[in-house]
């Protein structure tokens, strides 16, 4: 097969590039016909190029300063695994723990939430801090492909870009509160999966998380009593808690996003291209972070309102939970709160301020271990980096 290249190819001295006029920006770019024909069929920029992709002709070139990537898939995949399954044990605790208005123990401490999961796992097995899991991927799935389809059959923003303006962010608010009105009965079916004991539980399919909440909308297949409070009544608090947590969440990434790059300069790139293992670690790591943070601090300040939204979504519903108390027993749920403003003043009248934290040392648990991973997963790659 013979070469695509130019003869005269020589890394940045390929054949061509002296021939690039530039005259204010790329807006000046202008070609000679000599050298326009021999680019047009190019569909490779040399590789020692940062930020080089297939080009055709007439296409612009990535600024020199973007930053390259690093580990292909790890940013995704490491937040994937601490968020969902490494943290699920501590996520069941805590919602257990919200739902549970018999407690006299609020696990405030790390100590004592570690304690009574401890007093689970052993009396029940491991399965009963892990019950749920495939349900909350269910429901990330629906929220995902509901965001999707939404954004494509309207004007709604899916993204919003650097130049944005207040129409565009309301839009976008706007299509993550539909968002969470179509995912809301999954995510009470998941709800119920998470908290049920597993005493008295049976072993739920996958898809039933699904079957479920479509009973919910359409009122059948579901066991519930009188007091189960219908979709519509729990639309606000649930579309309240999605906006709040993705607002919240997201500013204090781009804030802390914006810290990290002012902090190392925005990482510099060595001359031919290639980066130290420093600025490797510096690309990789400040999204992580800043991700860790953003979910940290909008679980810390919802968490009062978490607790209000799961107790109305689980009244009704006939579930039955562990004793959060013990480790061991069961308890039935059998509150009649009537909206989302008399569940908050019954838990302030009969289990007080400290009522809306219950199950906040699980928070703790939680994010310590993501901080654990974070750490090693740092060592573990400037380990890798160092030895390349």
């Amino acid at each position: 097969m013979s070469s695509r290249r130019p003869d005269s190819f020589d890394g940045l001295g390929y054949r061509g590039r002296e021939e690039l006029s530039y005259g204010g920006g790329y807006g000046g770019r202008s070609f000679n016909s000599s050298s326009s024909a021999d680019l047009q069929h190019w569909v490779t920029t040399p590789p020692d190029i940062p930020g080089s992709r297939n080009l055709h002709y007439g296409e612009r070139t990535p600024q020199f300063e973007t930053a390259a990537p690093a580990a292909p898939g790890a940013e995704e995949t490491q937040p994937l695994f601490t968020e969902n399954v490494l943290a699920h044990p501590c996520i069941v605790f805590r919602r257990q723990c919200q739902v549970n208005y018999h407690a006299k123990n609020f696990h405030l401490s790390p100590f004592t939430a570690i304690s009574v999961m401890y007093s689970v796992t052993k009396t029940q097995g491991p399965k009963a801090l892990w019950k749920g899991m495939g349900s909350t991927f269910v429901v990330q799935g629906v929220t995902l492909g509901a965001e999707g389809i939404i954004s494509e059959c309207s004007p709604l923003p899916r993204e919003l870009s650097h130049k944005w303006n207040p129409k565009q962010v309301l839009g976008h608010l706007v299509l993550k509160g539909l968002t969470y009105v179509v995912a809301m009965p999954f995510y009470s079916a998941s709800l119920i999966e998470t908290v049920q004991s597993e005493i008295i539980r049976d072993n739920p399919g996958i898809l039933d998380c699904v079957k479920e909440g479509v009973g919910r909308v359409i009122g059948l297949g579901v066991p519930h009593s009188k007091r189960l409070l219908p979709l519509w009544s729990l639309a606000f608090p649930t579309v309240l808690h999605g906006v709040l947590h993705y607002v919240i969440s997201s500013t204090i990434q781009k804030l802390v996003m914006y810290l990290l790059r002012r902090r190392s300069n925005g990482g510099q790139y060595c001359r031919d291209g290639s980066e130290t293992t420093q600025n490797m670690l510096d690309a990789y790591f400040p999204e992580l972070i800043a991700s860790f943070a953003g979910s940290l601090c909008a679980d810390v300040v919802l968490f009062p309102l978490e607790t209000v939204l799961h107790r109305l979504h689980i009244q009704g519903t006939r579930t039955i939970i562990d004793n959060t108390d013990l480790g061991f027993e069961v308890l039935p749920i059998n509150t009649q709160y009537e909206g989302m403003r008399d569940c908050m003043s019954a838990i302030q009248r009969e289990e007080g301020t400290l009522g809306f934290y219950k199950g906040f040392g699980s928070v703790v648990v939680q994010y310590s271990l993501h901080a654990a991973v974070l750490q090693i997963t740092k060592m573990i790659y400037s380990a890798l980096l160092q030895t390349t």
